[in-house]
């Protein structure tokens, strides 16, 4: 039996919507590649969160009326597909290991959905591949428009479930924060292990190749994202991901690569020298960096609002290139102008969770900044980047991207840097890469 986590979070979810409601839950359909060769299936996070159940096709009911049930939609047991492509639960598993009260084959769907809307007023949708959008409005109108026209008609409302499921995502329960931890710990272990295979003439995308081997042996299946791992100029574009360049002496490196453990993200970047020694310049440009990241960290505990984090890096970065002559005027000039954009390009984080950004808004219903709350995670990710095309800064310091992230976790008095093991300081960075093992 599937642990009942997920019927816990379906009743938790029933209790903040009205009677009579009806939750629509499209899960994901398998991609083709090529022909007959099939991208690797991964279900739609809220789908998963709300059910656990992670095969390809299914759709799920989950109602609200006099009593409450969950319905699932899936493929059946088919022994030739089987043999082929995996064991299906089928009808039977459906109810004995994922907790359903009903189940049926994917193709009687509509039937169903249409006896099942008899009496709802409210239709929640969470459908995030538009699967079924021509056919809602049709499917809330139905016992309206084939009813008798004296009898009593029913007019359904239309939602989106994600304005109320979100909400119960963005704080995260004990067992969603350790699978974020043993997805971190993972990503820790082969952080280290690239760094010390980085060198001059490897290949960018060897070390996402160790990468992946390594959160591998950390128990890890799956990288929440594709790996970025950035040599020399390509760490200014933030969300490279060719992977296909030889490392060169002099350069530096940005590796933004995070594994994912049952469904749970990491999100981690660390950026070194290539050679395993900082220069002056590199050093000068990467305590900018880490000074704006361990300031914000600093700063982290219920109520602070979200915007202090980026508002601190920006501050804390802005001032450091100013102190460099990389910027010009007075910091109260710079803040104001927003003249520090040219080199911070992106605000410093995002909720962490099942996607790695995360759902959950970060504002209230009054429209202010989210508060923070124990339990929430996130990422605190400043970086400064100077292009080479940016000839009006000393070339020293051209074609280079330093960015550093870290995982965070709100605690009931402060805060938890889940991923502070990965070396961050020059010191414990030039140290790792002294070693020679792999």
């Amino acid at each position: 039996m599937v642990s009942d986590i997920y019927q816990q979070r379906r009743i938790a979810l029933l209790n903040q919507l009205p009677k009579n409601s009806l939750v629509l839950l499209a899960g994901y359909q398998q991609k083709v590649r090529s022909k007959n060769i099939k991208y690797h299936f991964r279900q739609d996070n809220n789908f998963f969160y709300l059910t656990g159940f992670g095969e390809p096709d299914a759709i799920a009911l989950i109602v609200k009326a006099e009593t409450t049930s969950f319905h699932l939609f899936l493929r059946p047991k088919d022994k030739v597909q089987e043999v082929n492509f995996g064991n299906r639960a089928g009808i039977t598993g459906a109810i004995e290991h994922y907790n359903a009260d009903h189940a049926y084959p994917v193709s009687g769907f509509t039937t169903q959905l249409l006896r099942l809307m008899e009496g709802v007023t409210s239709l929640y949708v969470c459908d995030e591949n538009n699967r079924f959008s021509s056919d809602i409005v049709s499917w809330a109108n139905h016992h309206r428009h084939s009813g008798s026209f004296d009898t009593p008609k029913q007019f359904v409302a239309i939602k989106q479930l994600a304005e109320v499921l979100h909400q119960h995502r963005l704080v995260k329960t004990e067992d969603e924060i350790n699978n974020i931890r043993h997805a971190v710990k993972a990503s820790t272990f082969a952080h280290k292990k690239v760094m010390q295979a980085c060198c001059p003439d490897i290949n960018e995308r060897e070390l996402s190749a160790l990468f992946n081997f390594s959160v591998a042996k950390g128990g890890c299946s799956e990288v929440a994202y594709p790996n970025i791992v950035a040599s020399g100029n390509n760490a200014c574009c933030l969300h490279y991901e060719d992977n296909c360049c030889e490392l060169k002496d002099g350069q530096m490196l940005l590796i933004d690569a995070g594994a994912e453990y049952q469904y749970y993200a990491s999100d981690i970047t660390r950026s070194y020298p290539v050679n395993g020694k900082f220069s002056d310049e590199q050093t000068a440009i990467y305590q900018i960096v880490l000074n704006a990241l361990d300031r914000a960290i600093e700063i982290v505990k219920p109520g602070l609002s979200w915007n202090s984090i980026n508002e601190t890096c920006m501050k804390v970065m802005a001032t450091g290139l100013k102190e460099l002559g990389l910027l010009t005027g007075s910091i109260e000039h710079i803040m104001t102008t927003e003249s520090y954009k040219r080199f911070t390009v992106h605000k410093t984080g995002h909720w962490l969770g099942m996607d790695v950004h995360d759902v959950g808004p970060y504002h209230d219903t009054a429209g202010n900044w989210r508060r923070l709350e124990s339990g929430m995670v996130f990422t605190i990710e400043p970086g400064i980047y100077i292009p080479e095309d940016a000839t009006d800064v000393p070339e020293v310091y051209r074609g280079m991207g330093i960015r550093i992230e870290d995982d965070v976790l709100v605690t009931d008095t402060g805060c938890e840097n889940l991923s502070k093991a990965i070396p961050r300081t020059v010191d414990e960075i030039e140290a790792i890469m002294a070693e020679t093992e792999v």
